[in-house]
């Protein structure tokens, strides 16, 4: 059977053969009198490039024939669009329950000089939505030749076949936040600033998420901070700041362990990705711990690419920080080790 995502051709070139495992229709704008192969009425995408505004704009309308990827027989699919080679910004259509012929109808805008589409193209990427874990990479399209249409009143329905692509590393999102250590009154705030690019938890391919900060030492959290909820974005905005109260001799100590969740007014609310600062991080976590030590009482701030949820730990049965009797006035505390 062949698979098919409703996916311009832009350059209506004959493609080399490929095992197809779906395919995805754009109807294409072109100039007036281009026409070309492709079935007739039905269409399944459009992309318009708006030449004044520096827009192109592309709908996706439908995909046919995927693959069953769930043990019911369906697959949950959906599809998420970048403008290569510029992989920050994306994308991303609802998810469609229980089908293989899911009918999106959604429309999307790049902003993107003209003089620039020759070296761009657009990547279409169709996976299953798993609500626990990792959403399956169905199959890719990638369309170039970008500057063949333009406005004009001529269409052209054209289906592109989906191919099978390599599994692409778990694409979670990033954070941004600062971190301020002050030394003389043991305080350390970290700032959250938003985070881009989160996964979809729902099936509305958005997700409802806050940050949660945990104070770890020895592997169990001491201390926990929250930021607010932000309802059906991928892309929050917080600036919101968590504090915490370490004495400046159990610094080195500790970490931070910051996750982004899901919030789920039902059921568990899920990690969608995390990050560790510490000195006994890893990488950009051990980083931004070291620039806030050399840099006290000035806020440090970072992007940190979100990954998934390794982590095991537990609450503290009881109190890890005491009094240091005599070496400081109330409110400093130590480490009991």
């Amino acid at each position: 059977m062949t698979h098919q995502l409703s996916s311009p051709d832009f350059h209506g070139e004959e493609k080399e053969q490929v095992t197809s495992i779906g395919q995805i229709k754009p109807e294409l704008y072109r100039p007036k009198g281009d026409q070309g192969e492709g079935k007739q009425g039905d269409n399944c995408g459009k992309i318009i490039l708006h030449r004044n505004n520096l827009l192109l704009v592309v709908k996706i309308l439908k995909a046919l024939d995927l693959p069953a990827k769930d043990a019911n027989g369906f697959s949950d699919p959906y599809v998420k669009i970048y403008l290569l080679p510029d992989r920050k910004k994306k994308f991303q259509t609802k998810v469609h329950r229980k089908t293989l012929n899911p009918v999106f109808n959604e429309t999307f805008q790049f902003g993107v000089p003209l003089n620039e589409l020759h070296s761009r193209k657009l990547h279409f990427s169709v996976y299953d939505f798993d609500r626990f874990s990792r959403h399956d990479l169905i199959g890719q399209v990638v369309v170039d030749n970008l500057l063949d249409f333009s406005e004009g009143s001529g269409d052209k329905p054209v289906w592109r076949d989906i191919v099978e692509g390599t599994a692409e590393k778990a694409d979670l999102g990033e954070l941004n936040f600062s971190l301020c250590y002050l030394p003389t009154a043991g305080r350390l705030t970290a700032t959250i600033i938003k985070a881009t690019n989160l996964k979809a938890m729902d099936l509305t391919g958005f997700s409802d998420p806050y940050v949660k900060a945990s104070l770890i030492c020895d592997g169990r959290r001491l201390k926990k901070r929250k930021t607010s909820i932000k309802k059906n974005t991928l892309n929050p905005t917080y600036n919101e700041a968590l504090v915490f109260d370490i004495p400046n001799e159990n610094i080195e100590s500790v970490s931070i362990i910051i996750a982004v969740m899901d919030y789920d007014c039902i059921g568990h609310n899920e990690v969608i990705g995390m990050c560790r600062v510490g000195s006994e991080a890893e990488g950009p976590g051990r980083e931004h711990w070291a620039a806030m030590l050399a840099n006290p009482r000035k806020p440090i701030e970072h992007w940190h690419q979100l990954v998934e949820d390794k982590t095991s730990m537990e609450d503290s049965p009881g109190p890890f920080w005491t009094p240091s009797p005599g070496s400081a006035p109330s409110g400093f505390w130590t480490y009991l080790t």
